[in-house]
């Protein structure tokens, strides 16, 4: 499944900064939020962090650096990992 790749990715190469199941930690924000439900920052914005990085504007952590570590294949299946750890909180 498509999930099981993502979060095995994620929690490899995201969760030092984003935290085990995207719960965040000192270094980063939780994507386990509603600020990151799908109409707020849809997939594409996922993919635009992981390969332009992001300025900090929702959270006090500082500048998200690109990964181009991480391939096109992992990065759709980091996505929908965290797509669906947040239907199972009840972020949609």
């Amino acid at each position: 499944m498509m999930g099981d790749l993502g979060g095995r990715v994620f929690n490899k190469t995201c969760a030092t900064c984003h935290g085990n199941n995207a719960s965040g930690t000192d270094k980063g924000p939780p994507l386990i939020h509603r600020i990151y439900e799908p109409s707020h920052h849809a997939d594409g914005s996922f993919a635009r962090a992981v390969r332009q990085g992001v300025r900090a504007h929702h959270w006090p952590y500082g500048d998200m650096q690109p990964q181009p570590e991480i391939t096109d294949d992992q990065l759709s299946a980091i996505i929908t990992f965290v797509r669906e750890v947040q239907r199972a909180n009840g972020i949609q």
